[in-house]
């Protein structure tokens, strides 16, 4: 059964840093395409970063470029997106996603990903 448990979300000031796991379990993350995606209060999902399983390709949305990376350890089976100089319009719920196995190049966006997390929340005070 395919699993994915975020953690890590919480409490900064803008400016600070957040460091968001995501733990697979189930599968081998190898030879899935991982995405890390948002939602805001009244607005839609967004695809904030995603990573393909086939050559590491990453995607990021331009209102995060520079600030946020993702990146896989596979002998942890995980997945993680560390955000640095947060926003307060970071603030959102923040879901892991996987599709696989595919070595096809993640789309990031949702009706891409079949497998999702519980999400973890991240707020960013002013």
């Amino acid at each position: 059964q395919v699993q994915l448990v975020e953690s890590g979300g919480g409490l900064v000031h803008t400016g600070g840093s957040l460091r968001l796991s995501c733990a697979a379990s189930g599968f081998t993350l190898d030879y899935y395409a991982i995405g890390w995606f948002r939602q805001a209060p009244g607005k839609e999902r967004e695809g904030v970063s995603c990573i393909s399983s086939s050559d590491g390709t990453t995607y990021y949305a331009e209102s995060v470029k520079g600030r946020f990376t993702i990146s896989r350890d596979n002998a942890k089976n995980t997945v993680y997106l560390q955000m640095n100089s947060l926003k307060p319009e970071d603030t959102a719920i923040y879901y892991c996603a996987a599709q696989g196995p595919t070595t096809v190049q993640a789309m990031c966006v949702r009706p891409f990903f079949g497998y999702w997390g519980q999400g973890t929340q991240v707020t960013v005070s002013s």
